[in-house]
């Protein structure tokens, strides 16, 4: 494939993201009943996570068991600030608070964090129907003390959510030959200080 090829088909990409974009906008809600979460501070409803905001996006990640889960979360912690200038942004998985709150510290993440237990909120909202702990994200809408679901998408290798795999892409690297890690860094095998009690 050329260069002028590759440049066509990014054209031809971006104006499909801007009609899907319009699709999003005009999109129907769905009116969704009472759930409840576990956070630290105590049992939160989802009208609860909203705060101050009229929009909410629920990051649906699979727990600190999965690295995919993982580098997404990643990549959205960067732009937590900017997205909670629009709405509010709320991590949740099946973890429980205690969990997800030394998970999320050790990767530095900023997000709101509730837990959903893998009770009826995630078998009933999964961003994909009948999936489950399926990766993605949803979005709501509230009009008064109404929830409305407006859009979810599914995260996946490849996807438009994740700037690495198009990054990697560019390096001819596809998601068949790139797995992602909690952690790049290897031990030496030789540590100064004798290398006791060392968790590999």
């Amino acid at each position: 494939m050329s260069d002028a090829q590759i440049a066509e088909l990014e054209q031809e990409i971006y104006h499909l993201n801007l009609k899907l974009q319009k699709l999003r906008q005009d999109s129907p809600t769905t009116p969704v009943g009472h759930y409840e979460f576990a956070t630290q501070q105590g049992t939160s409803s989802l009208l609860e996570l909203f705060g101050d905001q009229d929009k909410l996006l629920l990051i649906h990640n699979m727990g600190q068991a999965c690295r995919y889960c993982t580098l997404w979360a990643d990549g959205f912690n960067g732009y937590v600030a900017h997205l909670e200038s629009a709405m509010s942004v709320v991590l949740v998985s099946k973890d429980t608070p205690a969990e997800q709150r030394k998970f999320a510290s050790s990767r530095g993440w900023r997000f709101r964090l509730a837990s959903h237990g893998g009770g009826a909120y995630i078998e009933e909202q999964s961003a994909q129907a009948g999936a489950n702990n399926m990766p993605g994200a949803v979005v709501y809408e509230r009009q008064g003390d109404q929830v409305l679901r407006k859009n979810a998408c599914v995260f996946g290798p490849g996807d438009q959510f994740c700037p690495a795999w198009d990054l990697l892409s560019m390096a001819g690297i596809t998601e068949s030959e790139w797995t992602p890690q909690f952690n790049y860094w290897l031990p030496p095998a030789n540590l100064e200080d004798g290398g006791e009690n060392v968790l590999r």
